[in-house]
C-alpha cells in the first residue's frame, strides 16, 4: 500500500487578493516561503522517499524548500498542474461579476472542465502509488487538483471544507478503494491538533 503525502503549495500574492491562478506562473510570497519551511520542519523526522511537483513555480518552489531541508528527491509531472482557468485567470469574484455579470460561471471562458481536471489527478495518483507501492510520496500540487480529485476518491466520506495552503493530507491506496488518515492538516502553521477523518 502506497501512502501519498498530498501538499497545497505556500500562498502566493494572488492567493491572498483572491484572484484565480490556474495555470498562471504565480511565485510564493514570504509567507509562502515561511509555510514550507514551517511544514519542512514539521516532517523532518518522517520517511518520505520522493517529492512529485506541479511544474508551476508556487508548487516547485514549495517542493524545493521541502525537498532541501529533508534531502528528498524532486520529480516533476504537469498532470499535478492547477486547473487552467481561461480568461478569469488573474481576475477576483468582483472582477469576473463586473465584467461578465452574476453569470459568468455559466459562461464558456475556456476553463478546464471539472471532470478532465478529475481525470487527470486520478490517472497520476493511480500511477503513482502503481510505481511507488509500500513507499511514502509527497505530491505539491494546486487547491482545485487536489480538491476536486480527492472529493471523487473519497466520495464516501463527506469533504466540505478546502484545502489550506501547505496543508498536508494523508491518502492510501488500497481495495476497493482509497482511504484518508489526515485531512488538511495545518498544524505546522497553527499548532492545533491534526483533522483526521
Amino acid at each position: 500500500m502506497a501512502t501519498l503525502g498530498l501538499i497545497r503549495h505556500g500562498v502566493t500574492d494572488w492567493n491572498e487578493q483572491y484572484r484565480a491562478q490556474g495555470h498562471t506562473d504565480i511565485p510564493l510570497n514570504a509567507e509562502g516561503r515561511r509555510q514550507a519551511e514551517l511544514l519542512s520542519e514539521r516532517i523532518r523526522s518522517e520517511q518520505w522517499h520522493y517529492i512529485y511537483t506541479s511544474d508551476l513555480s508556487r508548487a516547485m518552489e514549495t517542493s524545493a524548500i521541502i525537498g532541501e531541508v529533508n534531502g528528498i528527491e524532486i520529480r516533476v509531472d504537469e498532470r499535478l498542474r492547477e486547473m487552467d482557468c481561461g480568461q478569469i485567470e488573474g481576475t477576483t469574484e468582483q472582477e469576473r461579476v463586473n465584467q461578465w455579470g452574476y453569470g459568468w460561471s455559466k459562461l464558456d471562458l475556456g476553463i478546464e472542465p471539472h471532470e478532465a481536471v478529475v481525470k487527470r489527478g486520478r490517472e497520476c495518483f493511480a500511477d503513482l502509488a502503481e510505481r511507488h507501492s509500500d513507499q511514502n510520496i509527497l505530491i505539491v500540487s494546486h487547491g482545485a487538483l487536489l480538491g476536486l480529485t480527492l472529493k471523487r476518491l473519497l466520495a464516501h466520506i463527506d469533504i466540505r471544507e478546502n484545502l489550506s495552503n501547505t496543508s498536508l493530507t494523508l491518502l492510501h491506496s488500497g481495495e476497493p478503494r482509497w482511504d484518508c488518515s489526515l485531512y488538511n492538516c495545518t498544524q505546522h502553521l497553527t499548532g492545533s491538533p491534526s483533522s483526521f477523518i
